[in-house]
């Protein structure tokens, strides 16, 4: 895919479906930690100052460069990247205000990077990068930080398409030749109630998984009006949450969270999916080509069937949780508690003890979105490897599996579906290009219609 930048400064293998045991790529914490050989010794850094670079500058960007910075005392931000020069300057701004005069930041204009290609020369400049523009970029970035040698972090969805999750896959393997860590931004795998609860089921506390329900309902998101001057292309990429091929729809860019910790309860990926959605409320002429309603039903080979709920709707019942029925007992997450088939308490997760405040009943349990920076920069220091880059992609296709289900109202086989070469990306990445959704006369974009749309 051949990435060009003419308008500078306007600016922003892995095949079939396979089951893993519970000790695998989704064990407790997603980690894999080992001791590095002679061969790899060029990534131990000791007490080497860290380059970091950033590669998307939204809030979400913003806040992982701030996490990053305070996981490690001996790391420095040299560059940033996006395809929006203001994006910079705004997260540049928030960044330095947070540290107020830390020696941290080390970012002049020259390494400011602006452009569709700007991600390069900061990647270029690092030992670390992260990678946060909107997720349909994220294999491509992906690829080449690996490709030299980088560690990161990035965060889900890793693609939005399985010809993305193809790539990642492949690098993922790469990254793990080359020994290099790779964090995804799925952190309730560094989250101590879901890692109390992820051990519990390991130990047979609620038998086997049979079924389950997760949810991510809420009123929804930003919107960003069409300004005048804007190409379509980059129109869309401002308001990139509404197109598949930026974004993947919300049942991937923020359902995936609990579709993610769907898979590792219950130890495998999917077979299969089926599901209905649709357009009810959310259907204006800012709100791209998207659904605001899914429902899917995720099968397992296990026979576990996982029902995945996700609603942008306001007035509606907000929901973000997950809960499992074994064949001894079941398990809330939201509450942290293991109940028995008739109901009756067995177990609750007691947080932290030495980070719970008992006299407040505040749980102060570390944040996760810090925990994953810090055990990466860790990982780094000490020589180990952390794997994260496998799981992120196969939790991602279900999740597109999700919404090749819903969009089209067809049973979609994971094997199938990573397979069958869909490519929803533009050919050529170019302010000027045609992007590869366009709206009609009247503004609005073709929208799938179950039943008439078709993928497999």
């Amino acid at each position: 895919m051949k990435m060009t930048n003419k308008k500078k400064n306007n600016l922003s293998n892995g095949g079939s479906r396979r089951s893993f045991v519970q000790k695998t790529a989704l064990a407790t914490s997603a980690l894999l930690t080992m001791p590095l050989g002679v061969d790899a010794m060029a990534n131990v850094y000791g007490a080497k100052k860290l380059k970091l670079a950033l590669v998307g500058c939204g809030g979400r960007g913003s806040g992982a460069a701030v996490q990053a910075l305070t996981a490690d005392e001996n790391v420095e931000l040299v560059a940033m990247a996006d395809a929006f020069g203001d994006r910079i300057e705004r997260s540049l701004k928030g960044i330095q205000d947070h540290f107020d005069g830390q020696k941290k930041i080390n970012i002049p204009e020259k390494h400011r990077f602006i452009g569709l290609d700007a991600y390069k020369k900061a990647i270029d400049m690092a030992d670390v990068v992260i990678l946060t523009t909107p997720p349909g970029f994220r294999p491509y970035h992906f690829e080449y930080a690996i490709n030299n040698d980088k560690h990161v972090f990035m965060e889900k969805p890793v693609a939005t398409d399985p010809v993305g999750i193809r790539k990642v896959l492949e690098m993922a393997k790469v990254a793990k030749a080359k020994k290099l860590n790779v964090v995804v931004g799925l952190q309730r795998h560094y989250q101590s109630k879901y890692i109390d609860l992820k051990q519990k089921i390991d130990a047979g506390a609620i038998g086997k998984i049979r079924s389950g329900q997760v949810y991510w309902n809420d009123a929804g998101v930003w919107v960003k009006k069409r300004q005048p001057g804007q190409s379509e292309l980059e129109y869309q990429m401002r308001n990139w949450y509404y197109f598949n091929w930026l974004c993947g729809d919300h049942i991937l860019e923020q359902h995936i969270h609990n579709i993610d910790v769907a898979n590792w309860f219950v130890g495998e990926y999917p077979e299969s999916a089926q599901g209905m959605g649709g357009r009810q409320v959310r259907n204006g002429i800012d709100h791209g080509e998207i659904f605001d309603h899914h429902f899917v039903e995720f099968t397992y080979a296990s026979g576990a069937v996982i029902s995945s709920q996700c609603r942008h709707i306001p007035g509606t019942m907000s929901r973000v949780d997950e809960v499992f029925q074994g064949t001894k007992g079941n398990i809330e997450t939201s509450k942290g508690q293991i109940t028995d088939l008739e109901g009756i308490l067995q177990y609750k997760y007691s947080k932290n003890e030495a980070n719970y405040d008992t006299a407040s009943n505040i749980n102060q349990d570390p944040n996760p979105y810090q925990v994953e920076h810090d055990k990466l920069f860790a990982s780094i220091r000490s020589g180990g490897v952390i794997s994260d880059a496998e799981n992120g992609a196969k939790s991602t296709m279900t999740s597109i599996m999700g919404r090749m289900a819903t969009y089209s109202g067809q049973m979609i086989e994971w094997d199938k579906a990573i397979n069958s070469g869909i490519d929803i990306h533009p050919k050529v990445y170019d302010f000027n290009a045609a992007p590869p959704v366009l709206p009609n006369a009247d503004g609005f974009y073709p929208i799938a219609v179950p039943g008439v749309t078709k993928y497999l």
